[in-house]
């Protein structure tokens, strides 16, 4: 019989006939987590010995433009106010905003470019802080995605499917990893407090089809991080631990009666919701942190909600143990007035990116953490609407764009991949355009599938095993999909 099906019976239903009592919870306790925390749903994983304990994905969703913050093309300034050359752009689907448009203007970027660090990596004048660090950063810059609107797109790199109802990567992680912490979830979700015209959904860190146990744990700004999770007036500690030791007889005698793994999560999330009443509060209180620590973060550490504060709680969540840390920082959808609004969305978040790549390094966790940088694609070299000297904006461009990744085992100071003279086609190393594919490995190319293949190959994870069968098929993150870019590995 399948083990997931509902009337299997499962390991802890084994050890409960086993041990009944403080034994057999000891018992499983110990099978529960190997020396890498490995869940009890794969045994099997790491497959082999991890480089990165744990993620922290720093998600830009609107999708930054490449073109103004890591990929200098000095020729689009040449050319500005310029017509896009047609064989440039070839035959590429273009999204409604545009492609009624009479003429596509080059657009130079308005911002200096200037190169940074021993590694010489070019960076725009928008990231001071960032370009201090460049020497810690792998760049990528031929990234590439098939969804050229942002549901889909984003739905893509948090899921690898453009289509709704997946389990987030997050999910995947905590699915084949488990959890390092018993106080704390696996996965844990820190979304900026700003008014944004693209929705963040919580299916975008949500389970899919695997148990809800591995779905993300969004925190939210203020004193109560997680609804709900305080006691309500009246309620005391000992009478809230009364309940629930009732609560779970009561699901306990279900689950003899119908055998659904579900009723098990139940219970397990009611006990880790318990736990976490006094382990949110300590790692959402960041008073005690050194001034000299918040001052690295920069001047809005302080306000709950802002994108340093979520970073500076990304590091506590990471020194505890949270196995995958999500922070989402909306608003990069700049259609039109890009130079204006790209200044106010990098003033937001490039001292927190290099203030917790620093963070990470003084506190020796760098090492064993994965950081990852980027959005759900880039942004066209030609102008959407109207172009003059110093307003311009760009539209939503999938065939390439800049991201990047650093400690957790990848090659800090490099530049892997290019783009051509516009910035609107993927290149080899002598400026010729590229034809990749998803279906097979094009060398300088990195498609989400191969990115989502050498996230999990870093945390010691083969993405061709880790697998769930749901409605009689295989799934995984990356479907028949995706490659290891080994030349990013250390």
């Amino acid at each position: 019989m399948n083990p997931l099906h509902p009337l299997a019976v499962t390991r802890r239903h084994f050890l409960s006939r086993l041990g009944q009592g403080i034994g057999g919870a000891a018992l499983a306790s110990l099978l529960d987590r190997d020396a890498f925390g490995a869940a009890v749903n794969a045994p099997a994983f790491p497959n082999f010995a991890p480089k990165a304990k744990r993620i922290i994905y720093l998600f830009m969703s609107g999708g930054p433009s490449h073109l103004d913050l890591f990929d200098y093309k000095p020729k689009l300034r040449d050319l500005h106010g310029k017509d896009l050359p047609p064989e440039v752009r070839g035959a590429q689907r273009l999204t409604g905003m545009s492609a009624n448009q009479a003429s596509f203007p080059l657009a130079g970027s308005k911002f200096d470019f200037k190169q940074h660090g021993q590694s010489g990596a070019w960076v725009s004048s928008l990231l001071p802080h960032t370009a201090k660090v460049v020497d810690d950063l792998c760049f990528v810059k031929s990234l590439w995605t098939e969804a050229i609107n942002h549901d889909p797109a984003m739905t893509f790199f948090q899921t690898g499917s453009q289509i709704a109802g997946r389990p987030s990567l997050g999910a995947w992680v905590s699915y084949g990893l488990g959890s390092m912490n018993d106080n704390l979830p696996g996965f844990v979700v820190l979304t900026t407090k700003k008014p944004t015209d693209q929705p963040l959904y919580a299916r975008l860190w949500g389970n899919g089809f695997l148990d809800s146990r591995y779905q993300g744990v969004r925190f939210s700004s203020g004193k109560d991080p997680v609804f709900y999770l305080s006691n309500p007036d009246g309620v005391c500690q000992s009478g809230r631990r009364a309940l629930l030791d009732k609560l779970g007889e009561l699901n306990r005698q279900q689950f003899e009666a119908e055998l659904d793994p579900e009723i098990e999560t139940r219970i397990s999330q009611y006990e880790m919701a318990y736990r976490m009443q006094s382990s949110v509060p300590e790692v959402s209180d960041t008073s005690k942190e050194p001034q000299s620590t918040k001052d690295l973060y920069g001047p809005d550490v302080d306000k709950p909600g802002t994108f340093a504060a979520n970073c500076l709680q990304a590091r506590r969540l990471a020194e505890r143990g949270v196995r995958f840390i999500q922070l989402y920082h909306p608003g990069w959808d700049h259609h039109g007035g890009l130079p204006g609004g790209i200044t106010k969305l990098t003033a937001e978040t490039d001292q927190g990116c290099a203030a917790l790549i620093t963070d990470l390094k003084q506190r020796g966790m760098l090492d064993d953490t994965l950081v990852v940088w980027g959005g759900e694609f880039g942004r066209t070299s030609y102008s959407q609407g109207k172009i003059s000297k110093d307003n311009y904006g760009r539209d939503h461009h999938p065939r390439c764009f800049t991201g990047w990744m650093a400690g957790g085992g990848v090659k800090p100071g490099i530049t892997y991949g290019a783009t051509d003279d516009y910035g609107y086609n993927i290149a080899d190393a002598d400026g010729n355009k590229l034809e990749p594919s998803k279906d097979h490995f094009t060398p300088g190319a990195v498609h989400v599938h191969d990115w989502h293949a050498t996230i999990l190959h870093l945390m010691g994870v083969d993405h061709t095993k880790l697998t769930t069968i749901f409605q009689g098929r295989r799934f995984r993150l990356t479907d028949v999909h995706g490659h290891v870019i080994k030349d990013i590995l250390a």
